[in-house]
């Protein structure tokens, strides 16, 4: 079935859209697509330096604000500002984050709680100072930027693959819970894109141990021979989801996100049914 698409384009107003991490990678391309179709960005980077040629490329359409989202007073802040320039937030999409290269065993305490501060703790305070403003204007739409590995996980990555478990969840319950105010909630799910994600901003690294160095070798080594998308594809899939009627809770992006993930269920059903008895009789009788 092919799902309803209400455009943006000629006799509907445009939308509103805030960003977070539009200095690069998707942040970037999608912010200035929404601008290009006659949208409406308030685009966030934690450098204001970084984005502020939008405003020479977009005057009026765009609002370029300074974001730390690891700040939830710095988030509020900023969020209300944005709403209170252009009037309202039709979308509000969280795409900051980064990811953490190291094993589990090699990951630092606070190497990860530095990882969810960004991935997951931010996110939060953006969608919490958010709630409020959407509800009052009577809806909107929250988009998080997860990955695949929110379905899937990966050696070598597991604390940036737990990252968006948590995520996931946490926008799943947030869908049940703000259905009732005309809010809307997509998760978006990447594959692996030719974007700046593999670059040193976007990665930090756990102090390494010897016995691991030749698995991460081989690991890191097939990173690097997956085939990756062109992100300049990304902006129309992206406008179908905010632009449709009921749009869905969890998007792929990319071929090989639905082949992968479904190889990964069958698997774990396989697992579950084979061990169905033990689980069963773990229930104890029936009353």
């Amino acid at each position: 079935m092919v799902p309803h698409i209400q455009s943006s384009g000629a006799g509907t107003a445009p939308k509103v859209w805030f960003i977070t991490g539009t200095s690069r990678g998707f942040g970037r391309i999608w912010a200035e697509a929404a601008l290009k179709r006659g949208d409406k960005v308030a685009a966030t980077a934690r450098r204001l330096a970084s984005i502020a040629d939008l405003n020479e490329k977009y005057g009026e359409n765009v609002l370029t604000l300074e974001l730390d989202v690891t700040h939830s007073d710095q988030v509020k802040a900023v969020v209300e500002q944005a709403h209170a320039h252009f009037g309202r937030l039709d979308i509000v999409l969280n795409n900051a984050g980064y990811s953490l290269v190291g094993t589990i065993e090699e990951g630092r305490a606070a190497d990860v709680r530095a990882l969810y501060e960004t991935n997951i703790f931010g996110p939060l305070a953006v969608i919490q100072a958010a709630l409020p403003l959407l509800r009052k204007q009577g809806g909107g739409h929250i988009l998080g930027v997860s990955s695949n590995l929110g379905q899937v996980t990966l050696p070598v990555i597991g604390y940036y693959c737990s990252s968006k478990w948590a995520f996931e969840a946490i926008h799943e319950s947030l869908a049940a819970e703000v259905k009732q105010f005309g809010i809307d909630v997509t998760i978006i799910e990447p594959g692996a894109y030719a974007t700046e994600f593999g670059s040193p901003e976007s990665l930090k690294f756990a102090a390494g141990l010897d016995i691991y160095t030749d698995f991460k070798t081989q690991f890191m080594g097939g990173l690097k021979n997956l085939e990756r998308g062109d992100p300049t594809a990304t902006p129309e899939a992206l406008f179908k989801v905010v632009d449709a009627e009921k749009p869905p809770l969890r998007f792929f992006l990319g071929s090989h996100n639905l082949p992968d993930v479904r190889a990964t269920y069958e698997e774990r059903l396989a697992t579950w049914e084979a061990w169905a008895s033990v689980s069963n009789a773990a229930q104890g009788p029936s009353k």
